[in-house]
């Protein structure tokens, strides 16, 4: 039987923090993904030659001393990776009903466009955008504050936080905000925590735009870029990362954890065990309720996980900038009535109307230049769904049947008369499209109903009411989006955060200063601003395309 010092169950990007960090330090790791590839949310995969990323659309806070940046320095992974910024003067663009807001990258930018656009409201959108810096600033300044007279001065320290952060968004807006379409625009990226205003946390929507702020950036490669680099710093610290292998349970003994059991029967010890997959995951399927505390059973009874999601994986034969496609990613809104667009994608039948009320989209062949075949360009377009809604296939032990392909066919038809309206006549240019359910965010991520950003990000579930890194069970931790937070980012950090609880250290302790590592970043849109190689990689992709395709 092998014996390893921390065994980690899910290769997400949560999991393999937590594995750099405590291989750095000496401890033997191994790194177990059921998928055939690690990665977890942020995994690519390719269909027909062409590469897609199901969780990763952009990433934010990536330039030189920003924390992103910092924490894949301080990882050692940050020369393993490349990043591309998004279009500066729009990383995001809002369709709103028939009008257009475009985000720019610099908060000041951003309040003069928006200045510009509604100038009625120039006096309430200085208040509210300095009131989400405020709140996000002294959220993150919280965990850093230590000592008896640091923690006594809390309450002013963090007066912005304290007053709003009982209250959802929409009341919050509410009070600052009187223009419906100008809510509505400040409120899109609400998608990013899959909420909407009228149940989003206020705290949680200022951490989701303030990282952004400062604009929104693309791993080349896609998030498999961010992966490889990560698996990557795992084995060069001497850590092991096995995929295929299915956990089957977590082996508890003496309210202990001391190993696992995989489906196979193979069991590896190990003194500490590491869960990167979710709450229920982790503790009902792989640890049992006769191993669990009340109290821990009444919470896991009373979770709720996050919205789940079809997702359209596209390649058009078509040049999409012609109908101003960029680098920038794309809200679609039906209108600005954003809560009751988000109850019809809850409440209605998943196959009937033409139009989903909101929709993502984004192209990655222009976000990673170098992916561009000189001819197809790739999309991801994503809608949220309940996944109450899919009760003809949840249950079943094998979802393949003539009912479940004749629902992706009426859901790729909708989804296209969204992307009609965006790229008219993009139904005559399609290569491929192939779409991804609740029960494939299952079957390949094992997320709890499918779910994309782990639990709910309401007011309930989040900070001092998060899942926390170490478990009531001996020598558990848990790591990933249900803890710390989610998104790319925040994940990260939540490994970070599992390792330090193991080596009883604090995370920047494991985040090494290295002036060796340097990320590497380029303009998507601006060629002059690429190296050599990158246009040798985008000329050898052009060129294998054309002698396929001649072939």
């Amino acid at each position: 039987m092998e014996g390893f010092d921390t065994i980690i169950i899910g290769s997400g990007v949560g999991g393999l923090a937590t594995a750099i960090c405590l291989a750095r330090a000496g401890q033997k790791v191994l790194v177990l993904e059921q998928h055939y590839v690690p990665g977890g949310w942020s995994h690519s995969f390719t269909l027909n030659g062409q590469r897609f990323s199901p969780g990763v659309h952009y990433v934010g806070l990536i330039d030189e001393g920003q924390s992103t940046n910092e924490l894949y320095r301080g990882l050692g992974i940050a020369n393993d990776m490349v990043f591309f910024s998004m279009n500066k003067k729009g990383y995001e663009h809002a369709i709103i009903g028939d009008e257009t807001f475009s985000f720019p990258a610099g908060i000041d930018n951003l309040t003069q466009v928006l200045v510009d656009r509604f100038p009625h409201e120039k006096k309430n959108i200085n208040k509210y955008l300095t009131l989400v810096v405020r709140v996000n600033r002294e959220l993150q300044l919280i965990p850093k504050l230590k000592g008896f007279w640091q923690n006594i001065t809390v309450p002013f320290r963090t007066k912005h936080f304290g007053k709003f952060s009982l209250f959802p968004l929409k009341k919050v807006i509410g009070w600052h905000i009187k223009d419906p379409l100008l809510k509505a625009v400040l409120n899109v990226q609400c998608g990013d925590h899959g909420l909407s205003p009228k149940r989003a946390c206020f705290p949680v929507h200022c951490s989701v735009m303030s990282h952004y702020f400062d604009g929104g950036f693309y791993p080349m490669g896609g998030g498999g870029g961010i992966v490889k680099a990560m698996t990557n710093g795992v084995k060069r610290f001497g850590g092991e990362v096995r995929v295929k292998q299915s956990v089957e349970k977590i082996i508890v003994e003496n309210k202990k954890a001391v190993g696992v059991q995989l489906k196979s029967g193979e069991i590896i010890h190990a003194k500490n065990v590491v869960s990167n997959a979710d709450p229920t995951i982790t503790y009902l399927n792989l640890i049992g309720k006769e191993f669990l505390s009340k109290k821990l059973i009444k919470k896991l009874e009373n979770t709720k996980y996050s919205v789940t999601s079809l997702i359209l994986f596209l390649t058009l034969d078509l040049d999409v900038t012609q109908f101003g496609i960029d680098s920038g990613n794309i809200w679609m809104m039906k209108d600005e009535n954003d809560d009751a667009n988000f109850e019809d994608l809850m409440n209605n039948e998943i196959t009937e109307g033409e139009l989903f009320p909101a929709i993502f989209m984004s192209c990655t062949t222009i976000k990673d230049p170098v992916s561009f075949n000189g001819r197809y360009h790739n999309f991801e377009v994503v809608t949220y769904v309940n996944y109450d809604k899919l009760n003809d296939f949840n249950g079943l032990g094998d979802y393949h049947n003539e009912e479940y392909a004749l629902f992706k066919e009426k859901v790729i038809a909708k989804l296209m008369n969204n992307i009609e309206k965006i790229i008219p006549g993009a139904k005559q240019h399609v290569i491929q499209a192939e779409l991804g359910t609740p029960k494939t965010n299952e079957f390949y991520v094992n997320s709890t109903r499918g779910n994309v950003y782990g639990t709910e990000k309401t007011l309930n579930q989040v900070g001092p009411f998060s899942y926390k890194n170490k478990a009531e069970i001996s020598n558990l931790f848990l790591c990933g989006a249900s803890t710390l937070s989610h998104g790319v980012g925040g994940a990260t950090h939540s490994g970070v955060a599992a390792a330090a609880t193991i080596l009883q250290c604090k995370p920047e302790d494991l985040l090494v200063e290295d002036k060796n590592q340097k990320l590497r970043v380029y303009d998507a849109e601006d060629q002059t601003t690429w190296p050599d190689w990158v246009h040798v990689k985008r000329s050898d992709k052009k060129r294998t395309f054309k002698e396929l395709r001649d072939n």
